[in-house]
């Protein structure tokens, strides 16, 4: 009886080297295995900003790529998200403070919806109404400055900080507050796979 051809489907695969959109510059975030260009497409890729900009001071930031097109060994991405590591998030608890969490959908001036999800670190203690004001009008900010913005400066200003500072101005009359993170986006996901 003849003995089957064992084949190894690892030495038939290709090798995609993986780009970053635009806004990052184009660059080459990292290579890609398949054996056919169709198993690439929507594939994620996860790299914290850290990797992406070369500033290691940013490394508690996850960036969520998606493959939205391939052209020869090239993969081509596009951004639906972020989110901090649980551990930068915990070094910012303190006690006697509390986090007021807001959950939003919001709709950039490109037409792309995006669920936000925010923390606030209190200064001190809060109390319940206080929490509802300062959760209003975070909610009601973070709407506006959507409205006025395309997706990608959006994105950019959240990932770099700028978009919780505008809120902190918003904010801080109503009640004292330490920080403000946002620590989730994603993109909806009928916009990330058109």
């Amino acid at each position: 009886m003849a003995k089957a051809r064992v084949i190894d489907k690892w030495k038939m695969k290709k090798w995609y080297s993986v780009i970053a959109p635009d806004m990052f510059e184009s660059r080459e975030i990292g290579s890609m295995p398949a054996d056919d260009d169709s198993r690439i497409m929507n594939r994620l890729v996860r790299i914290s900003l850290g990797d992406v900009t070369g500033d290691l001071s940013q490394a508690y930031t996850l960036l969520v790529f998606r493959v939205a097109e391939v052209k020869g060994k090239t993969a081509y991405t596009r951004l639906v998200g972020h989110e901090l590591s649980p551990s930068y998030l915990r070094s910012l608890v303190r006690r006697k403070r509390d986090i007021v969490n807001e959950v939003l959908d919001v709709t950039t001036k490109d037409g792309v919806q995006i669920r936000v999800k925010m923390s606030i670190y209190t200064a001190r203690k809060a109390s319940s109404p206080a929490k509802t004001a300062v959760r209003n009008a975070a909610h009601a900010e973070m709407v506006a400055r959507a409205k006025e913005m395309d997706f990608a400066t959006f994105e950019q200003e959240v990932i770099f900080g700028k978009f919780s500072s505008r809120i902190y101005k918003a904010i801080k009359k109503i009640l004292p507050i330490k920080r403000i993170e946002v620590r989730k986006t994603e993109v909806k996901e009928q916009f990330a796979a058109a």
